[in-house]
């Protein structure tokens, strides 16, 4: 299994940038697609980011397309999403997942951490 914990998160301001971690542990974690995934009060979990193993082959959603960008540190075992141009609506729960890379769900899923942008 593994385990997942992101840090990182907190208040910023419109326009401002924030870069979130998450730490990666258990065994095969660096073989694992990583990503991104956000959820606002009241609506559903949606796609942000993921990155690849090899961390070269990374994909983003519209939504946060030329704004975020994710990577990854296998040495670290940690993946980073780097978040420029914050808009209050990226305000959400910021949560780190992981999978093996033929599967369409995610297994694995960390606590989340808190990101506030306002206005």
């Amino acid at each position: 299994q593994v385990q997942l914990v992101e840090s990182g998160g907190g208040l910023v301001q419109s326009g401002g940038s924030l870069r979130l971690s998450c730490a990666a542990s258990g065994r095969g974690s660096s073989t694992y697609t990583m990503a991104w995934f956000r959820q606002a009060p009241g609506k559903e979990r949606e796609f942000v980011a993921d990155v690849r193993s090899t961390g070269g082959f990374r994909s983003y959603a519209d939504s946060v397309k030329g704004r975020f960008t994710i990577s990854r540190d296998n040495a670290k075992s940690t993946v980073y999403l780097q978040m420029n141009s914050l808009k209050p609506e990226d305000t959400a729960v910021y949560y780190c997942a992981a999978k093996m890379s033929y599967k369409v769900q995610y297994d694995y899923w960390g606590q989340g951490t808190q990101v506030t942008v306002s206005s």
